[in-house]
């Protein structure tokens, strides 16, 4: 029987005689709803990435699994627009692709500038904790990592790397990378663009994959899906209106990573997993194509070798969250767990 589960780790335990459960608050239920075993259930504590969790199921509610985003790409005379579109996960490897593309057009030098608008974004930053808090600033230099990307003759060993490595993905041949060459430097897009020519748009892989990616590290830049959904109050106020029958405490977002000081409770966390399952398996999908498996899945999860099953062993699709500084230090669990029978 699967189960919802959440634990909660709120300080190391301290001395000799400390007991292996001391600092920890849990919540444990049954798939049919009874509470199997909880301590400090309905406490307010900072969930750190679970909050992802939640993020996750404002997305797949409010675009479905199946949505993309689209880049667009024009010209402008002798420069290059590039309107973002909110792709919270475009990489060098996109770059790759696009630049390919753009030289099928018979286009490899532009004479004047790369131009990006605001929701255009390349690589990663970790979120609010170290993005550039000016986004004029902000823009400029996710277009001075584009023209990078683009232009094989700007490459530094990482992006020779990453070439490589898409070469030997995608078939193409290592020793011919595609490039576009942008002589006049990057810009910002003006508020009243000039008339421009569409040359191509580029659709980023399906939510539900970049979801799962971001579950699966951990990785702050999920906080991009702001621009498509909303800030973090709306999403406390989404979850506040799904639990009105729930109680416990108010919940409080402040990201919508789990950077900074959040509040849900363990209770909170069990009912947003359930929420979750429910809503994945409404579009036909299950919680491990949103969240890590144990023993199948990178990222942050191989910190617990122990939820790997035995062969023929019951399976755990899980979230960690761990802040290092924030409210004393905080590591928490939450997933769910089958019993094999």
């Amino acid at each position: 029987m699967p189960l919802a589960l959440a634990a909660i780790a709120l300080a190391p335990a301290h001395g000799a005689g400390s007991s292996r459960t001391a600092g920890l608050i849990w919540h444990v239920e049954h798939r049919d709803g009874r509470a199997l075993e909880s301590r400090q259930p309905d406490a307010a504590i900072n969930p750190a990435s679970l909050v992802k969790v939640a993020t996750t199921l404002w997305a797949l509610d409010r675009l479905g699994p199946q949505h993309r985003f689209a880049t667009r790409f024009s010209a402008a005379g002798d420069d290059l627009l590039v309107e973002g579109g909110g792709d919270p996960d475009f990489q060098p490897e996109n770059a790759f692709a696009v630049a390919a593309a753009l030289n099928d057009q018979g286009l490899t030098r532009l004479e004047g500038r790369l131009l990006v608008d605001g929701t255009f974004w390349i690589g990663w930053e970790n979120g609010s904790a170290r993005r550039d808090p000016d986004p004029a600033r902000r823009a400029r230099g996710m277009a001075l990592r584009l023209r990078q990307a683009l232009d094989p003759g700007r490459w530094d060993v990482d992006l020779r790397r990453a070439w490589e490595d898409f070469a030997g993905r995608t078939g193409r041949d290592a020793g011919r990378p595609p490039g576009v060459a942008v002589a006049a430097g990057v810009g910002l897009i003006p508020p009243e663009p000039p008339p421009a020519r569409l040359l191509l748009i580029h659709q980023s892989r399906p939510l539900a994959e970049t979801l799962k990616r971001f579950n699966a590290y951990s990785n702050n830049d999920i906080e991009r899906l702001e621009a498509a959904l909303g800030p973090p109050g709306a999403l406390a106020d989404y979850l506040d209106q799904r639990w009105t029958d729930l109680g416990g405490p108010p919940v409080r977002l402040v990201s919508l990573s789990g950077l900074g000081e959040n509040r849900l409770s363990p209770r909170q966390v069990v009912r947003l997993l359930r929420d979750l399952a429910a809503a994945a398996a409404a579009h036909g999908l299950q919680v491990a194509d949103l969240l890590p498996a144990a023993g199948c899945d990178p990222g942050t999860l191989r910190a617990f070798p122990r939820l790997v099953p035995e062969a023929g062993g019951a399976s755990v699709v899980a979230k960690t969250g761990t802040l290092t500084r924030t409210d004393g230090g905080v590591s928490v669990l939450a997933g769910v767990a089958g019993t094999g029978s």
